[in-house]
């Protein structure tokens, strides 16, 4: 089974270590990462980028194909400093992304509805990362089954424990990629509406609604019903939890 103690950087093989694997506990800010658009939100700190990072379910990767831009959701995960990111072999985002194509990912966690007392100060409450570079293809076989791994249990933690692991036709089939968390910002919002003075006294009810995700009950496989009991970590479902861990 894989190992996910997180090690030190002189623990890391020289082979898994990004570029500039001197870490940092903020982000460089460039051009790119720099939040404009209310900047107090902004957050360049690495353990607040990498906690959204561990929480989120989805990613939104952009690129651009022959002058087409394209964003397509997928599951990710973090490895250290690097974004693990997959998909078919023959895609056209995978083959976009081998061949040095700029990337942008993006990952959103919505906390919450903001209701105000005018239209236009209406908001939600989010945490969201916003990561930009250039990927790289994971090409050797061990450390390409250890980003599968890794994406697998960031979904859903000991289930490569169970889960038969990708045979030789289904990796072949599949391409894995690295995307370095270098050039990175969070921007979160939190707390209630921002209101106008003169709205103040409106007859209009504001305030926020906390959103959460949260599992419903294990649905079990209705074709094969398996003979085994519903695994804890399934009852148990808490993406902030997972994160943690």
């Amino acid at each position: 089974m894989a190992n996910f103690l997180q090690l030190a950087v002189s623990e890391i093989p020289v082979s898994h270590q990004a570029p500039c694997m001197e870490r940092r506990a903020s982000f460089e800010v460039s051009s790119r990462t720099r939040v404009k658009q209310r900047p107090t939100r902004a957050s360049y700190e690495r353990d607040v980028v990498h906690a959204i990072l561990d929480e989120g379910l989805v990613c939104a990767v952009g690129f651009v194909v022959d002058g087409e831009p394209f964003v397509l959701p997928m599951a990710y995960a973090r490895w250290h400093e690097r974004l693990i990111l997959h998909g078919s072999s023959k895609s056209r985002l995978t083959n976009a992304l081998a061949t040095g194509a700029k990337v942008c990912a993006s990952v959103t966690l919505l906390d919450g509805l903001v209701l105000a007392r005018s239209t236009m100060h209406h908001s939600m409450n989010y945490r969201s990362v916003t990561i930009f570079g250039v990927a790289a293809e994971l090409s050797d076989r061990e450390e390409k089954l250890e980003a599968l791994t890794r994406v697998v249990e960031h979904v859903l933690p000991r289930r490569t424990h169970t889960a038969r692991a990708p045979n030789e036709l289904e990796l072949r089939a599949t391409m894995v990629l690295a995307l370095p968390i270098e050039l990175a910002s969070a921007k979160v919002r939190t707390g209630g509406p921002l209101d106008d003075d003169e709205d103040l006294d409106l007859a209009c009810w504001a305030g926020s609604l906390p959103l959460l995700l949260v599992a419903g009950a294990p649905v079990p496989d209705p074709l094969h019903p398996p003979a085994l009991p519903v695994p804890a970590e399934l009852l148990h479902y808490d993406r902030r939890a997972v994160a943690l861990r």
